[in-house]
Formats: C-alpha cells, structure tokens, sequence
C-alpha cells in the first residue's frame, strides 16, 4: 500500500510543477510571427521574449520594441559618460559628441513611446508618421555618434561601434514594428 501514496504524490508534483510552467501563449506567437521578417529576427525575438511587460498586440509589441531601444541607448548613455577617464583629447570629444547624440535619440524615442500609448483613430496617420520620423531620427543619431570615430582608432572605437552598432539594431527592429503597426491598421 504504500506504492499507491507515492504514485499519488508524484502525479500531483508532476500536475503542479506542469501547471507553473510558463505556456507559449498569444503574446509568445505574436513575437514569432512579427519578428520573422525584422531587420534582425533573431534580436528581435530575444529581446522581445524576454521583455518582462505584457505584449499581445500589435501596438504593444511595437510599444515594448520602443523601449527596449530606449533602454540599451540609456545604459549605452550611462557606460560612454562615464568612460571619458583615460583618452586622449580627440577619443574624449567624440565620446562626448556620441553621449550627444544618443541623448538626442532617447528623446526621440521617448516622444515616440508617448505618441504610441495614445494612438486615435481620427489622428492615427498622423501619429503613425510622427513615430516612423522619430525613430528614424533616433537611427539618424546612433549613425552620427559612430561617425565621429572617423580617424580614431583602438579600443575605444571597437567599444563604441559595437554598443552602439547594437543599440541601433534594436531601433531598427522598434522601427520595423512601428511599421508593421502602421500597415496592419
């Protein structure tokens, strides 16, 4: 008799643990089937798996792909600012004039968060281009930071290009979702 206990015991462990194992639900397939055909599917889906807010819609998603670019040039920000210990005059302008630029991109991307969680229907066109000429700013900048590597060279260059290289690819992803957005409509 005391099989039947344990073989109780193990279904309802196997039934419990089953049941707090996370599904793939609604929001899981969106991100899949939307990151398919991203400027960088594999990123996209990784960065947007893992975000931790709710996204089940097409204006979530592109809602959590905004922040997602908002968050990596914020800590890229926050790493450049306090990495200018070190470097000759010319590496330390054009970390300087990148903090800048990224600066200028997290603004442009905060105003693009903005203008997705209040989208209308008698102004969606409108907001929807603002949002695309925003983000495309943001692009713009994280361009602009790298270009004032021209003619440095080393460690602090390769640093630089690879976060921001990073940082621009998943505001290309967020600008891919916008436009998804903007064509599902």
């Amino acid at each position: 008799m005391v099989t039947i206990p344990f073989f109780v015991l193990n279904i309802l462990l196997f039934l419990s643990s089953s049941a707090a194992t996370p599904k793939s639900g609604a929001g899981h397939d969106l991100v899949r089937s939307s990151c398919v055909h991203a400027s960088y599917p594999s990123l996209c889906f990784r960065t947007l798996s893992s975000y931790s807010g709710p996204a089940n819609t097409p204006r979530e998603l592109a809602q959590a792909a905004v922040k997602v670019s908002l968050s990596r040039a914020r800590k890229v920000s926050n790493y450049l600012s306090t990495s200018v210990t070190g470097y000759n005059k010319r590496e330390r302008v054009a970390l300087s004039d990148c903090v800048e630029q990224i600066d200028e991109s997290m603004e442009e991307l905060s105003k693009t968060l903005g203008e997705l969680k209040h989208l209308k229907g008698e102004t969606f066109e409108f907001q929807m281009s603002n949002a695309q000429t925003w983000v495309s700013a943001a692009l713009t900048n994280e361009d602009t930071c790298l270009d004032g590597f021209e003619g440095v060279d080393g460690k602090v260059k390769s640093d630089v290009k690879r976060k921001i290289t990073n940082v621009a690819k998943v505001t290309s992803n967020a600008l891919y979702m916008i436009n998804r957005l903007n064509e599902s409509r």
